[in-house]
C-alpha cells in the first residue's frame, strides 16, 4: 500500500487517537513530517549528493545492518556503530522516523509506521526541494546507480541513465557500472551523458600507457566559487568483479596521482576541492589523512548511512569524510561557507527520504511508469509468501542470503553453498509476496551463473580466510568492500581480529570436523574467472524462482551464523 503525507499524517493521528505506540509520538511524527525538510540555506556553496540506489526506481524497505564490526583503529568510530551505539553516538532520539532510518531496531514493526523509503520520483521533489533554496548547487551520483534490478538488467542501464539526465545529476562516478563492460560504459558517458553529465574517475586509466579513460575531475562554478570535483571510482573493480569486462583498463586507489590532481585543480583557481568516491567509508578515512587539500569526501560502496561527517585532520588541514547510504535512502546536503578563497564553514544534513512524506514528482512517475510499463507483468510475477523479515545486510548474514543458501543447496544437492557477501539488495516485511521483482533486487547481475565445484575442506578453508581478510584487515586500503561470504550447511567459528590465515577456525559439517584432504560438493553463483563464464550454468534467479514456486510459503530462517571470538563489547555488533 502506498500512502501520500497528507493520508500518512491521518494514519498517525488515528493511531494516536487510538492509543496506538508509535515510535515516538504523533506530535513529534507530525512535527517531523513539517519539519525534516526545511533545511535553512547556509553559505554559498551547497552539494547534494547520493550513492549506491542500485537501480531502486520504487520506494522500497532497507535495513541497516545489526553486525558492522570495526577492528583495529576502525573500532568504535564510525561506521562501525550499530542501533543504540549510533543512536547515542548521532544524538538521535530512540524511536524517531530518523532512528528506523539509521538502525535495523524494531525494523518491522517500524516499517508498517513509517513506510518506504527512497524511489526516484520522490528523491527528484527533494532534490528541486533543495536546489530551490539553494541556488547552483550541484547534484553528485556515488555510483553503483546503473544495477541492481530486473528493469535495469533487461534495459543495460538505459533506465537509470534516463532518470538520473531527468533527476538532474551534474557529475558522477562508478563502480557497478563497469559490470555492463567497458564497450556499453563508454557507450553511455561518450553519448547520453554528452554536455549533460561529467563522469570523472582519476583513478581509471589505461593497461598500456597510463591514459587516463576518463577526465579525473571537472571545476564548475557556484555562485562565482569555482568548485573541483575530483571522481574516485572503485579501486578493486577487476578483483571484486570479473576482469574480463574492463580488460584494457586498470583501476587503484592512486592516493599519489590523487594528491596530483588536488593540485592542478587548486592551481587553475578552485577555491573548493571535492572527492566523489567510491572506496568505501574507511578507505576514504585512511585517504583523507594521506591527501592534503581536499574540503570533503563524498562517499559511498559500503552503504554506509552516517548521520554526520568524519573530521579528519591532515598535513593540508582537515578533510571531512561522509557516506551517504544507499537505495535511494538518504539524500547528503553538504553547505560551504567559502570566504576570501576558502571554505571558512560548513553544515551538514544526510536527509532520510521518506515516501509518504514527499509528493512525488509528476515528470520522473512518467518516465519510471514508461520504462516499467513492458515489464510489469514478469517482475509482478508472483513467486512465495514470507512469514518472516528478509533482509540483506550485516558482515554475515542476512536472512535473504540465508533463503537463497538454502535454495542453492536444494536445487544442486550440494553439502555447503556460498553466496557474495553482496551489499544491495532490499528487504521485505513478514507477510509480503515475494515477487520476480523482489528476487532480481537480490540476484540481477551480469554474472549470474550457478556452480556446483568440488573443493576440498583445505581449499574452503582458504576461500573463507581470503573473504575474511577482505573485510577485516586492519589497513583499510587492503580492504576490498563487500561482507563475509555467506555460508550454508558448514558451521565455523571466527576472530576477526586474528592474523590472516589465522581467523576461521572449528569447520565442521552435520557435527563433523571439516577433513583438509577430503572433497566436498560446494554450490554457489556469482563466479569472477572467465572460465566459469564460458562454461555458462543455471541463472541464480531461474533457479531461485524454481525453488521458491516449489515452496510457496517461506517460513522464518534461522541463520547460519559463525561462531564470534575477539569482538566481546565491540560497537558494530547488536
Amino acid at each position: 500500500m502506498s500512502m501520500n503525507r497528507r493520508e500518512f499524517m491521518q494514519v498517525l493521528a488515528a493511531a494516536s487517537a487510538g492509543g496506538m505506540a508509535l515510535h515516538g509520538n504523533f506530535a513529534q511524527a507530525a512535527s517531523a513530517a513539517g519539519q525534516m525538510y526545511e533545511l535553512p540555506r547556509f553559505g554559498n556553496v551547497s552539494l547534494l549528493h547520493f550513492t549506491d540506489c542500485h537501480a531502486q526506481l520504487m520506494p522500497i524497505h532497507f535495513r541497516e545492518p545489526d553486525v558492522n564490526l570495526g577492528i583495529g583503529d576502525m573500532l568504535g568510530r564510525p561506521p562501525h556503530l550499530v542501533g543504540e551505539k549510533l543512536l547515542k553516538q548521532f544524538g538521535i532520539a530512540p524511536g524517531s522516523a530518523e532512528a528506523h532510518a539509521f538502525t535495523y531496531l524494531d525494523f518491522s514493526q517500524a516499517a508498517k509506521t513509517y513506510g518506504k523509503v527512497g524511489g526516484f520520483a520522490h528523491l527528484a521533489t527533494l532534490v528541486k526541494r533543495m536546489k530551490a533554496s539553494r541556488p547552483g548547487a550541484l547534484l553528485l551520483d556515488g555510483g553503483d546507480t546503473w544495477q541492481g534490478s530486473g528493469l535495469s538488467l533487461w534495459t543495460k542501464g538505459q533506465d537509470m541513465v534516463d532518470a538520473g539526465k531527468l533527476l538532474g545529476v551534474d557529475v558522477m562516478t562508478g563502480h557497478w557500472e563497469f559490470t555492463y563492460g567497458a564497450e556499453r560504459v563508454k557507450q553511455i558517458v561518450d553519448g547520453d551523458f554528452a554536455g549533460k553529465i561529467d563522469f570523472v574517475a582519476q583513478n581509471v586509466k589505461t593497461t598500456d600507457f597510463g591514459d587516463q579513460v576518463f577526465p579525473p575531475f571537472v571545476i564548475k562554478p557556484i555562485n562565482g566559487v569555482p568548485v573541483a570535483i575530483i571522481g574516485q571510482a572503485f579501486p578493486y573493480t577487476p578483483i571484486a568483479n570479473p576482469r574480463y569486462f574492463t580488460p584494457d583498463w586498470s583501476f587503484g586507489i592512486n592516493d599519489e596521482s590523487l594528491q596530483e590532481h588536488v593540485e592542478a585543480a587548486r592551481a587553475k583557481g578552485a577555491q573548493v576541492v571535492v572527492v566523489l568516491s567510491h572506496n568505501g567509508m574507511d578507505v576514504d578515512i585512511k585517504m583523507a589523512s594521506r591527501v592534503r587539500g581536499v574540503d570533503a569526501i563524498l562517499g559511498g560502496h559500503t552503504h554506509d548511512g552516517v548521520p554526520a561527517p568524519v573530521i579528519v585532520k591532515n598535513g593540508g588541514g582537515q578533510t571531512l569524510v561522509t557516506n551517504a547510504g544507499s537505495n535511494g535512502k538518504f539524500l547528503g546536503v553538504l553547505d560551504f561557507d567559502v570566504k576570501g578563497g576558502k571554505v571558512s564553514d560548513f553544515r551538514y544534513h544526510l536527509l532520510p527520504v521518506f515516501s509518504n512524506l514527499i509528493q512525488p514528482d509528476a515528470d520522473m512517475a512518467s518516465l519510471i511508469a514508461k520504462m516499467r510499463g513492458p515489464h510489469e507483468a514478469k517482475l509482478g510475477e508472483k513467486l512465495a509468501v514470507t512469514e518472516g523479515l528478509l533482509y540483506r545486510r550485516g558482515n554475515f548474514n542476512g536472512s535473504f542470503d540465508q533463503l537463497i543458501l538454502d535454495g542453492l543447496m536444494k536445487m544442486k544437492d550440494a553439502e555447503i553453498a556460498f553466496s557474495p557477501g553482496f551489499r544491495w539488495g532490499t528487504s521485505l516485511l513478514p507477510g509480503d509476496t515475494i515477487t520476480m521483482e523482489n528476487l532480481l533486487d537480490q540476484t540481477a547481475i551480469t554474472y549470474p551463473y550457478t556452480t556446483l565445484t568440488p573443493m576440498t575442506g583445505e581449499f574452503i578453508k582458504t576461500v573463507l580466510e581470503d573473504v575474511c581478510d577482505n573485510l577485516f584487515n586492519p589497513d583499510p586500503y587492503y580492504q576490498q568492500g563487500g561482507d563475509m561470504v555467506r555460508v550454508g550447511g558448514l558451521q565455523y567459528r571466527c576472530d576477526p581480529t586474528a592474523k590472516m590465515g589465522s581467523r576461521i577456525t572449528a569447520m565442521s559439517l552435520a557435527g563433523k570436523p571439516l577433513e583438509a584432504s577430503k572433497t566436498y560438493r560446494v554450490a554457489g553463483w556469482a563466479p569472477v574467472s572467465e572460465e566459469a563464464k564460458n562454461a555458462g550454468g543455471e541463472p541464480i534467479w531461474d533457479l531461485m524462482a524454481r525453488y521458491l514456486r516449489d515452496v510457496k510459503t517461506v517460513k522464518p530462517v534461522k541463520l547460519n551464523l559463525p561462531e564470534l571470538q575477539g569482538v566481546a563489547g565491540n560497537p558494530g555488533m547488536a
